[in-house]
């Protein structure tokens, strides 16, 4: 465990939208892939270090940073809190699912790991979400989703419709299950029984990268090769479709993250003109937000009330943007 303190930035105010946007710098060589912020106001904010094998934990108020050693190996991409306050973390360095409990001593941190079946390869471990139940569910890039049952440590597996893909994961509401497949191009739901209803977007091929619901249960989802934002009405049967703008350089959209924010304002990266984009299902508009950094990369974003939180894996920091 290390702990660093760095300058915090506060650079910009967009006094149209009421955003401003505040700067944390990482110690290089973390990599911070995903993260997830706690739900209380100014608590921790949560990083899986992917190239170091750490969690990362920023306190925003202070600007400290702690890491969390995962294990010999540890390459995490996904992070996520359960709903007793433990951090859960996907582990393909590993080949892993890894639970750290946050309230343990932060001089030897309570760290428990469930590897995969030794006959199951790499999996390329992604991300993760619990359903209605407190089940654990998991996706792996190599073709496989699986659940882990935090009570029992019964872990299973189950290889994915079209195989390689599976990718970003979230729950309804109601704690039903829904991932993305990038390879596959398609959303699957988690049945009862563990098998998945595939559910084909309109755009053939679009590239379906993570996927976040809404609070009436909307899956929306992020298109990385069509560079569109989409939404599945699972009520309906719907779909609608928004392509991103094109940047000032007239770049091609690529919508890599996607994340709903409590007034159900849908939140977007787009690769292509390296900016983060806030889109409003009643106007239909979308406003942009340009990062500080010429190659941020946001992999994930998330947030709390009032607050929406991105690692930039390009450029070694956390950034918050924070509205009314």
């Amino acid at each position: 465990m290390r702990s660093l303190l760095l300058p915090v930035l506060f650079f910009s105010l967009n006094a149209y939208s009421q955003v401003s946007v505040q700067e944390y710098p990482l110690p290089r060589g973390l990599f911070a892939h995903d993260l997830w912020a706690d739900p209380a106001p100014g608590g921790p904010v949560y990083f899986s270090a992917q190239r170091s094998g750490h969690l990362g934990i920023l306190d925003p108020k202070t600007g400290k940073v702690e890491t969390v050693a995962l294990g010999r190996g540890s390459s995490p991409h996904g992070v996520i809190m359960s709903p007793d306050g433990a951090v859960w973390l996907t582990d393909g360095g590993q080949n892993a699912i890894v639970r750290v409990d946050p309230r343990s001593s932060p001089t030897a941190r309570a760290i428990k790991v469930w590897e995969l079946p030794p006959d199951t390869g790499y999996m390329n471990l992604n991300t993760a979400t619990f359903d209605g139940n407190g089940v654990h569910w998991f996706t792996g890039q190599s073709g496989i989703y699986g659940r882990l049952d935090p009570r029992s440590g019964e872990m299973k597996l189950f290889d994915a419709p079209k195989g390689r893909g599976p990718y970003g994961i979230h729950h309804t509401p109601d704690g039903t299950v829904y991932y993305a497949s990038l390879a596959g191009s398609f959303v699957g739901k988690i049945n009862s029984n563990g098998t998945t209803t595939v559910i084909e977007p309109p755009t053939k091929g679009q590239g379906a990268r993570r996927v976040w619901s809404d609070s009436k249960g909307n899956v929306w989802v992020s298109e990385w090769n069509s560079g569109q934002l989409s939404r599945y009405q699972p009520q309906t049967g719907q779909w609608s479709q928004w392509k991103a703008p094109a940047g000032a350089k007239n770049e091609s959209p690529r919508i890599y993250a996607v994340y709903v924010d409590e007034t159900d304002k849908v939140w977007v990266s787009d690769w292509g003109a390296q900016v983060m984009l806030r889109f409003d299902p009643a106007s239909e508009k979308f406003e942009s937000f340009k990062s500080s950094s010429a190659s941020a990369n946001v992999r994930q974003i998330h947030g709390r009330k009032g607050e929406v939180w991105t690692p930039e894996s390009g450029a070694d920091k956390l950034v918050v943007y924070r509205y009314k």
